[in-house]
């Protein structure tokens, strides 16, 4: 697979995808806040704004994940999809999960290279108006991190906060652009 185009953190030698580093074990959460009432030069968006952000980016992942060639929804059902992804020659199945105004979940089940895991995306909002998402992941894998594991995780955990906030960088994009405006389809 060529790698130019993925986070540093997953690339291997020799313009490989570094595929070791997608077994080893990793949970982590963090939050990104969508609304900043201090800071206005940050447009605000709707939970609406923010909900149908996080379903394109389901259902049109190519818009938010550098790296990704092509994505193909096999399965549809009225709360979720299924999709194969290409990145190069790497090849990923995933299942994602509406609920809707809530939280969108990613599974990837077990496939070579990688392990069982998930991605919940969950609007919170504390206050009314005060929008955040909360990224959670998972790989179910319960062996502890040895110290080479933990450096090269805090690097799989930058890139995916860095690929989370351009995700959300983007819904604000599509917000201001007006595209996010219409109900879902």
């Amino acid at each position: 697979m060529e790698t130019s185009r993925l986070p540093l953190a997953l690339r291997g030698t020799h313009g490989k995808v570094n595929r070791q580093l997608f077994c080893l074990p990793m949970k982590f959460t963090h939050l990104v806040e969508i609304n900043m009432p201090d800071n206005p030069l940050v447009v605000s968006l709707t939970r609406e704004q923010l909900w149908r952000g996080l379903v394109l980016r389901a259902e049109r992942p190519t818009l938010f994940l550098l790296g990704l060639d092509a994505c193909e929804i096999t399965a549809r059902s009225a709360d979720g999809l299924s999709r194969t992804l290409r990145f190069g020659q790497l090849v990923v199945r995933d299942h994602v999960r509406f609920l809707p105004l809530q939280n969108v979940h990613y599974h990837v089940p077990q496939q070579d290279p990688m392990p069982m895991s998930d991605l919940t995306m969950t609007i919170e909002e504390p206050q009314p108006g005060s929008l955040f998402v909360r990224f959670e992941y998972d790989d179910h894998q319960a062996a502890q991190e040895t110290a080479e594991e933990a450096f090269y995780n805090d690097f799989r955990r930058e890139a995916y906060k860095e690929a989370d906030i351009d995700t959300i960088r983007m819904i604000r994009q599509l917000a201001q652009e007006g595209e996010l405006d219409a109900p879902l389809q």
